[in-house]
């Protein structure tokens, strides 16, 4: 029992528990539908502005979780000794913060681009209303765009976002920033790496797939969520190195 309340006297072991609980919680309840906790467009009617706080511990499947879980408690650990609990615990909800909000605006744009686009070559916003509500494809839209660009329409306004990912490319910038010379050796990558090399390659290779929709991480990934957390982390430890100096 002493063990157990050991381990969570730390910040990221609590963080790492309240991800896998409320993983196995909400999969148990509602077994793979939307719980409501996920965060959606915010033009879509189930979005809720607390869900930019629910999403970030939510996950969707066992290897999104178990990743996300093993990247947290390597490198959070290590920045909550540096900063303390209390201030690693808002790093790291502000990174996600950041992330959610980040990706919709970039959704947004993303979005009416299409929607825009649409309209400009014939498009009723009756036809694209039923697109997005409804997943009905008009053969009038069918006569002037792609069924693969009218899916990303759909998915733009209707598949929500989860998990932590967000918060832990924050980590893992804040990490290089404090730690550049410090070599990563993760499970598909043998060779240890510096993290001043390591962290820059991932992120351009999120902002490659966020750009041109092809990703080597699979389908579904949220690239513009993880260049977000990355940027917040990034201001956030700049802001609080500078501050330290004074």
């Amino acid at each position: 029992m002493e063990n157990i309340t050991r381990l969570l006297q730390s910040t990221t072991n609590r963080l790492v528990l309240i991800c896998v609980v409320a993983f196995f919680v909400v999969e148990g309840i509602y077994k793979g539908t939307p719980s409501g906790l996920e965060l959606y467009y915010f033009e879509h009617p189930d979005f809720r502005i607390w869900q930019l706080v629910t999403s970030i511990f939510m996950h969707g499947g066992l290897g999104h979780l178990a990743l996300n879980m093993i990247a947290l408690w390597s490198f959070g650990q290590v920045l909550e000794r540096v900063w303390g609990g209390t201030r690693f615990l808002v790093f790291f909800l502000l990174c996600g913060i950041g992330a959610g909000a980040i990706s919709l605006i970039v959704n947004y744009f993303s979005f009416h681009g299409i929607y825009d686009g649409l309209v400009a070559s014939g498009a009723t916003a009756a036809d694209l209303l039923r697109v997005v509500n409804q997943g009905q494809i008009s053969p009038s839209l069918q006569a002037i765009t792609s069924e693969e660009h009218l899916t990303q329409f759909y998915y733009l306004y209707n598949a929500p976002m989860v998990g932590a990912s967000g918060a832990i490319y924050g980590i893992l910038v804040a990490f290089t920033i404090l730690f550049p010379d410090f070599k990563v050796q993760l499970i598909f990558l043998p060779v240890p790496v510096a993290a001043k090399y390591f962290v820059p390659v991932l992120l351009m290779i999120d902002l490659l797939a966020g750009f041109t929709g092809m990703s080597i991480f699979g389908l579904n990934i949220a690239h513009f969520a993880h260049i977000g957390g990355a940027v917040v982390g990034l201001i956030l430890v700049l802001w609080w190195m500078r501050a330290s100096q004074h």
